[in-house]
């Protein structure tokens, strides 16, 4: 079946199944504008087909999606360009996923971050082999945690997704299946086992009954308490504050600290606001908040030095402006939030 999406992206019939293969595992399966127009269209067609009862989106390679295609965002700006109009099209993507009528299953067997997340997360079923690696890392790159990050991380309980969020840090398969980020977890060895009988039955939630396999937390219980105590508090000073204060005494609490300090100051403020915000938003007004801020990172310092520090010039240490958090402002980050003079975002 074709969609357009050329080499980078299978759609197959498999029974009552439409069935996505992601096809760049080179890229990690980083997505690309042609491979968010083609599953868009994809789902399209099948929402409204009377034998496709279920969507199953799986990759080869060992990524699911490790994000979208940020070095070809930083490619376009080095030639004088925007790639507005890929992040507006992704952004419909996930909200399309998010109103899809049939069950969307993503099965997970590898790195899922950014992008991956957000084909992922807005679906009503994730499922997670031992393989499975969540991020929303973008605190790192000079960005903050887009694609429907503002609406799910906020969802996570514990304050799990504001730590996620401010630290870009990484989660495994049972600490995923914890927070909420998976539905599911099974073992990798049984994924093709997996897309058959569901793609037969047309039943995910029963075959996912016969194949779950429970996965422990692998965050102490100390961790959880001590996310739930920093990352609770009312503003980012604050947070940073809870963790000074905890350092000498506690391992967990200085690790963090040390990791946020690398992150783009400017990012950490945006990040804690939107996701914030976000906790009281629908999904699509997040995407149209998220796109505001887009708009404003796309023409910003550090969403470029920060992809330059860690995809180009691999491990160089990024050249953050402003350097510190004190030099930020509270009207610096407003106009990050502030309506676009040509539009909002239209879903």
């Amino acid at each position: 079946m074709d969609f357009g999406g050329g080499d980078q992206i299978r759609f197959e019939r498999l029974g009552k199944a439409g069935v996505v293969t992601l096809t760049r595992p080179g890229a990690l399966n980083a997505l690309t504008h042609q491979m968010v127009k083609a599953l868009s269209a994809a789902l399209t067609a099948w929402e409204n087909d009377p034998d496709i009862a279920v969507v199953i989106v799986k990759a080869e390679g060992r990524a699911f999606c490790a994000g979208g295609d940020v070095v070809e965002t930083y490619r376009v700006w080095e030639r004088g360009g925007r790639l507005t109009q890929f992040f507006a099209d992704e952004y419909r993507l996930n909200v399309q996923i998010d109103r899809f009528r049939k069950p969307y299953v993503s099965l997970i067997d590898g790195i899922c971050m950014g992008g991956g997340m957000g084909i992922s997360m807005h679906g009503s079923h994730r499922v997670a082999t031992e393989n499975a690696v969540f991020a929303m890392p973008e605190v790192g790159i000079g960005f903050f945690p887009d694609v429907g990050g503002s609406y799910v991380l906020p969802n996570l309980g514990g304050s799990v997704g504001m730590y996620l969020g401010l630290t870009g840090n990484r989660v495994g398969q049972g600490d995923a299946l914890w927070s909420g980020i998976a539905t599911h977890t099974i073992l990798s060895a049984y994924v093709p086992a997996l897309v058959e009988e569901i793609a037969d039955s047309g039943d995910p939630g029963t075959e996912l009954r016969e194949f779950f396999k429970n996965v422990p937390r692998k965050a102490t219980d100390a961790q959880v308490q001590a996310i739930a105590k920093h990352f609770s508090r009312g503003s980012l000073p604050e947070i940073i504050a809870s963790l000074e204060r905890a350092t000498p005494a506690d391992e967990f609490a200085a690790e963090t600290l040390a990791i946020i300090r690398t992150r783009s100051p400017t990012s950490l403020y945006v990040t804690f606001r939107a996701l914030t915000a976000g906790s009281t938003m629908s999904l699509p007004d997040c995407m149209r908040m998220e796109f505001r801020i887009l708009n404003r990172m796309l023409e910003s310092h550090d969403l470029y030095e920060g992809i330059r520090a860690a995809l180009i010039d691999k491990g160089s240490k990024p050249d953050w402006r402003p350097s510190t958090l004190a030099d930020i402002s509270e009207s610096d980050i407003d106009a990050y939030f502030a309506p676009l003079p040509n539009g909002e975002l239209e879903l």
